[in-house]
C-alpha cells in the first residue's frame, strides 16, 4: 500500500508548491517530533481530531508539576487547600474568556463536563413556553437536537432547517423566512454549528447578528470550530457557546465549558438545585437561593485537579498560534480532499464520494467520504475501518451523532427513517443499517478523516496510500 518515501518526498515538493504558506507552519513538525513523538513511536497515524485532539506531552509534564507542588482541596470551603484550588479554577476560567476575547463584564465562563453538558444547561433552563420557538438546522449534533425534547415538553414550536446536497449547506432563504418570523414578546431560540461535525461547513458567524436583530436569542455549537479556527467572542457576540476542551488540545477529558453572555444568562430558569449552586438551601422551609452567575450552573464539585490543564492547554495554543494551526490544516484537507477526488477506477467510476464541499471554501478540516468499487457499488463503511486499523490509522466511522446531515447526505427519506421507529422497539445502529441495506440497498454511515494540529504531510499521504488501495477492487472482495 505505502509508496516509497522518494514518492512521498516528490509530491511534498508538489504540495509545496501548490500550497506556499504551509511553509509558515513548519514549527509544528518540530513540535510533532518534540511534543507528539508518540506518533511515530507507535507507528500510528491519526486522523481523528474531529473526535477528540491530542495533547502535548509537556501539557501533562505541567500538570503534574502543579499537583505535585500544591495541596488542593474540594474548592467549597475557605481553608488554605481549598482557596488554593479556587485560585487555579478562576486562573484558568479568565484564561478561557480572555483566550475567547470575550468583552470585559459581559460573558461568563461555566465549567462543565463537556460540550453537551453545556448545551443541556441552556436546554433545561431555557423558558420555553407554549408558542415560542426553537429553531435549528438539520447538521447539528444530537445534544442539540435533544434540545427540542425539552421545547417541544412546554409546548414551544420546534423548526429544522434543511441543509441542501451535494454541498450540505445551509437553505438560506428558508432559514431567513424562519427566523423573520419569531414568537413577539416570547421566547425563541436559534441553534446551529459554526462548523459541522459532520460535513466540516463553516456556517457564517453572520446568521447570528441576523438573528439577534429579530430578536432571537443563539445557541453557537463552536466546539468542532474552535480547535483549528479563531472564535472571538466579541465580534458577534453569540449568547451561549458550548465547548469541549479535548477536542482542542487532547487533555482533560471531562471538562467543558459554556461561554453565556449574562443577559442571556439571566433569562434562564434552573429547574433544579444542587450542590454548589446555591447560597442557602432549607429541608424544614423547602426553600433555596440560587447563587450568582456561573456559580448557579456549576453543580456539584467541579473536576478542580483537571480544570489547571486547561490553561495549561490554552497557554500551548497560544504559543503556536491559532491561526498557524488554521493554516496548516487547510492546506493538508485541500490536497486531501483534491487527491481523493482524483482517484478513479479503471471503469472512470470514482473511488470516493464526498459528503459536503468539494473545495475548501467556507470548510474546516474534516472529510466525510464513502467509498465505492467499480460498479459504483457502496463499500460498508465498517470493513474500510477494520482496514484502516490494520494499518494504523485511526479515522471515524458511523452516523458522527449527527443524524439530519447524514440523512440528507445519504438521500434517506422520511419513511426510510420511519422505519427504524415503527415498532416502537430499541434499535441498534447496527439493526438500522440492517434495514436500510434491506430497503432500498442504503447506507447511514460515513468514514470520517478529521486534521488537526499535530498532523503533517505524511498523515495525508499515508492515507491517500491507503484510499489507493481500493482501485479496481470490487465490494465483494473487499
Amino acid at each position: 500500500m505505502t509508496v516509497p518515501d522518494s514518492n512521498m518526498d516528490s509530491a511534498f515538493q508538489d504540495f509545496l508548491r501548490s500550497n506556499p504558506v504551509f511553509e509558515t507552519t513548519r514549527m509544528l513538525d518540530d513540535l510533532r517530533r518534540t511534543e507528539y513523538g508518540r506518533l511515530e513511536r507507535s507507528g500510528q497515524i491519526f486522523l481523528d481530531y474531529t473526535g477528540g485532539g491530542l495533547y502535548a506531552d509537556s501539557q501533562i509534564r505541567d500538570l503534574a508539576e502543579i499537583l505535585d507542588g500544591g495541596v488542593f482541596g474540594n474548592p467549597h470551603s475557605d481553608s488554605p487547600s481549598s482557596s488554593a484550588t479556587t485560585a487555579l479554577v478562576e486562573s484558568a476560567r479568565s484564561a478561557v474568556l480572555e483566550y475567547f476575547n470575550a468583552p470585559a463584564g459581559e460573558y461568563v465562563a461555566i465549567f462543565t463536563s463537556n460540550a453537551t453538558g453545556a448545551i443541556k444547561l441552556v436546554g433545561e433552563a431555557y423558558p420555553f413556553q407554549s408558542g415560542d420557538r426553537y429553531l435549528l438546522t438539520f447538521d447539528n449534533h444530537n445534544s442539540i437536537n435533544g434540545v427540542r425534547e425539552f421545547a417541544r415538553d412546554r409546548g414551544a414550536d420546534v423548526t429544522y432547517i434543511p441543509v441542501t446536497p451535494p454541498d450540505l449547506r445551509l437553505d438560506e432563504d428558508q432559514l431567513e423566512a424562519e427566523l423573520d418570523r419569531p414568537n413577539e414578546g416570547g421566547h425563541n431560540l436559534f441553534a446551529y454549528p459554526s462548523q459541522s461535525n459532520f460535513s466540516g461547513v463553516q456556517h457564517s458567524m453572520e446568521w447570528t447578528a441576523y438573528a439577534h436583530e429579530r430578536g432571537w436569542d443563539v445557541l453557537l455549537d463552536c466546539a468542532a470550530f474552535a480547535p483549528t479556527n479563531r472564535l472571538d467572542l466579541s465580534e458577534f457576540l453569540p449568547d451561549f457557546v458550548p465547548l469541549s476542551f479535548y477536542k482542542m488540545f487532547g487533555y482533560p477529558t471531562g471538562v467543558g465549558c459554556l461561554l453565556a453572555r449574562k443577559s442571556a444568562l439571566a433569562k434562564l430558569v434552573r429547574p433544579w438545585f444542587a450542590g454548589g449552586t446555591i447560597t442557602i438551601a432549607s429541608v424544614q422551609a423547602e426553600r433555596h437561593f440560587l447563587a450568582e452567575g456561573e456559580q448557579a450552573f456549576e453543580e456539584g464539585t467541579l473536576n478542580y485537579l483537571n480544570i489547571p490543564a486547561v490553561e495549561i492547554g490554552l497557554k500551548h495554543i497560544q504559543s503556536i498560534g491559532i491561526d498557524r494551526i488554521h493554516d496548516r490544516v487547510m492546506c493538508l484537507t485541500s490536497w486531501l480532499l483534491e487527491s481523493l477526488l482524483a482517484l478513479r477506477h479503471s471503469s472512470g467510476a470514482p473511488v470516493i464520494r464526498v459528503y459536503g464541499p468539494t473545495n475548501m471554501e467556507a470548510r474546516g478540516g474534516t472529510l466525510t467520504i464513502n467509498f465505492y468499487d467499480p460498479k459504483e457499488t457502496l463499500i460498508d463503511h465498517r470493513r474500510i475501518d477494520s482496514l484502516a486499523g490494520r494499518e494504523g490509522i485511526s479515522v471515524r466511522t458511523g452516523c458522527f451523532c449527527n443524524p439530519g446531515a447524514g440523512e440528507l447526505a445519504h438521500g434517506l427519506t422520511e419513511e426510510d427513517m420511519a422505519a427504524a421507529f415503527e415498532n416502537g422497539e430499541r434499535m441498534t445502529f447496527e439493526q438500522f443499517l440492517t434495514v436500510l441495506q434491506d430497503r432500498d440497498g442504503k447506507s447511514a454511515g460515513a468514514v470520517r478523516v478529521s486534521i488537526g494540529l499535530a498532523s503533517n504531510f505524511a498523515d495525508v499521504y499515508q492515507f491517500l496510500g491507503f484510499a489507493r488501495s481500493f482501485i479496481d477492487q470490487t465490494a465483494g472482495e473487499v
